[in-house]
């Protein structure tokens, strides 16, 4: 290995998907950084033993993606507050004999909806949808910018209902209203921002909510990028503006980048491009 390199890698089961070696390439061409950045496998109950080795081979940080993101909080010896809060790791940092983890999920997301859609989430009213490790990676953040009121829902209410509960203390600290709703009790023409955090995207299944959730002056946000889903489709159809997850992906990169490189790339191009490509 060159000496002067810095090598860093991304991990998941799959990631042949991965867009992140190119977004890490492009910080990089930008920042004038001699790093190598790689997509790596790993076996399903492996995990631990693949970031192992990269830290015997002196990398000096990886991404974490599905399924990985919980062992990766397990595995590391400190946390950021964000990755405490959320539970969940997509950002290690080996440092000093320590691994640090990070989560820059929510970060991601917000910078996306506030600096390249311009949707200042202040004083707003937000329906996040989905109770996994997406919508608790990404709910924190959302607090912090102290919409008036956000809102939880979910097929299975009783998570929704638990991280509503977890959040509770966070969310009267920020003086935000967090409600929980039942999927089709969902108010008609009410929301600001919905955001998509549910799994079914991946699959293109039906959320199961009545499209009048859906509004002209709302922002539809899914998550997933690469298609046009049954959501973005939903909401198109009650003329809705519409987003999906790309520009989140470059900007939770960018904060990775950050954590690694202490430099702040320049975002708009590298999403520019990938949607071109």
């Amino acid at each position: 290995m060159n000496e002067l390199k810095k090598y860093f890698a991304v991990i998941g089961n799959p990631i042949h998907h991965s867009l992140s070696p190119q977004i890490h390439a492009a910080f990089a061409k930008e920042s004038e950084i001699d790093m190598s950045y790689e997509a790596v496998l790993s076996p399903l109950d492996q995990f631990q033993d693949t970031v192992k080795k990269l830290i015997t081979q002196k990398f000096t940080g990886v991404n974490v993606t599905l399924p990985f993101k919980k062992e990766a909080y397990a595995l590391a010896s400190t946390h950021s507050n964000q990755a405490k809060i959320a539970e969940a790791v997509n950002t290690l940092e080996f440092k000093d004999n320590q691994i640090i983890g990070h989560n820059t999920d929510g970060i991601g997301l917000v910078r996306d909806l506030e600096q390249n859609l311009h949707v200042k989430l202040a004083n707003q009213k937000i329906l996040l949808i989905g109770a996994g490790g997406a919508a608790e990676g990404v709910i924190y953040s959302m607090l912090e910018k102290e919409p008036s009121e956000l809102t939880l829902t979910n097929r299975t209410i009783e998570k929704s209902n638990a991280i509503q509960n977890k959040m509770h203390a966070y969310a009267k600290n920020f003086n935000v209203n967090l409600n929980v709703i039942e999927i089709q009790k969902l108010p008609h023409h009410y929301f600001d921002v919905i955001i998509n955090a549910t799994s079914t995207s991946l699959i293109d299944a039906d959320l199961g909510i009545d499209n009048k959730v859906f509004h002209a002056k709302c922002l539809a946000y899914d998550m997933m990028y690469g298609k046009e889903t049954s959501f973005i489709k939903e909401a198109k159809s009650q003329g809705s503006k519409t987003s999906d997850g790309l520009g989140m992906l470059v900007e939770q990169a960018a904060e990775a980048f950050f954590i690694w490189h202490q430099v702040k790339p320049q975002t708009k191009p590298v999403i520019n491009l990938l949607r071109k490509v």
